[in-house]
């Protein structure tokens, strides 16, 4: 997704992190929610990787080591393994943009009001930092596989089919135009609802 819950709890039917992992993503999210304070306070493009270091009380090269680039700090999350494995627990013969539906209206119920503050905030980057926007398109094509491939192992095709391919396109594009819409100032709906409302699309064949 345009980035989902960041804790560090295991998804249905999988067995909790270990204590290395769970120590990781400790780090990852302490490293990601300095940022974003800082991000907030004083712009993007005036925070270096060095003050985030601090911020977040690690080293620079533990920031660099979690995160190759700044854009990374904004970019990267735990939504799309969330997502992969959501899509493998549901009914094989389920319609896709049902599956996609159920699982991410889930996981959008059990993040909490900061991450969902963070999460706006991470999207709005993404729309109006043109380096971040930038970087976007690198991680999309990444997450375009993850899907993929969770929705071959489903299917029984290869991830490389073109059918999973175009599929997996365009229901992420769906999720992330979703997500866009609830970024907005106006906050005309809910993200639950503007999820529902783009599954429909998809459901009905692209059609209008």
């Amino acid at each position: 997704m345009a980035s989902a819950c960041t804790s560090a709890t295991a998804s249905p039917g999988q067995s909790k992190p270990g204590l290395r992992e769970r120590k990781k993503i400790k780090t990852r999210q302490a490293i990601r929610r300095a940022a974003f304070r800082l991000f907030a306070a004083q712009g993007y493009d005036a925070t270096p990787t060095e003050r985030i270091a601090e911020a977040a009380e690690v080293s620079p090269s533990t920031v660099f080591r979690y995160f190759p680039a700044k854009e990374d700090i904004v970019l990267t999350d735990e939504y799309n393994a969330l997502l992969a494995d959501g899509i493998r627990a549901r009914p094989a013969g389920e319609p896709f943009a049902e599956t996609l539906r159920h699982v991410t209206v889930g996981i959008m119920r059990d993040i909490s009001a900061t991450d969902r503050d963070e999460l706006v905030q991470r999207i709005r980057l993404i729309r109006d930092i043109p380096a971040v926007r930038g970087r976007t398109a690198e991680l999309t094509a990444r997450h375009i596989d993850t899907i993929s491939t969770a929705l071959a192992e489903r299917t029984g095709r290869p991830a490389d089919d073109l059918g999973i391919r175009v599929i997996s396109a365009a229901a992420l594009a769906a999720l992330q135009e979703a997500m866009l819409r609830w970024a907005e100032e106006s906050r005309e709906a809910s993200p639950e609802e503007l999820i529902h409302r783009s599954m429909d699309v998809l459901a009905g064949g692209l059609t209008l």
